[in-house]
């Protein structure tokens, strides 16, 4: 039986809607995520992103944005 081939992002659409659809949002993006080797330095991002903040001013900014939402 001889098919068409179809474009690659017509497939990987048709496969995550699949995921999604069988495992839920969140088993699918985690499971996707395994296959995924992010980008950037953590470190160092996390190193200039609270350079000059104690855990006090870090507490606070995470409650206030809690009571924002």
């Amino acid at each position: 039986m001889l098919t068409e081939a179809r474009p690659l992002v017509e497939i990987n659409q048709q496969a995550i809607r699949l995921l999604y659809k069988e495992l839920g949002v969140v088993d699918a993006v985690r499971f996707l995520r395994q296959f995924t080797q992010g980008y950037g330095n953590y470190a160092q991002e996390r190193d200039s992103l609270f350079a000059n903040k104690s855990l006090n001013d870090i507490a606070r900014e995470i409650e206030k944005r809690r009571k924002m939402n």
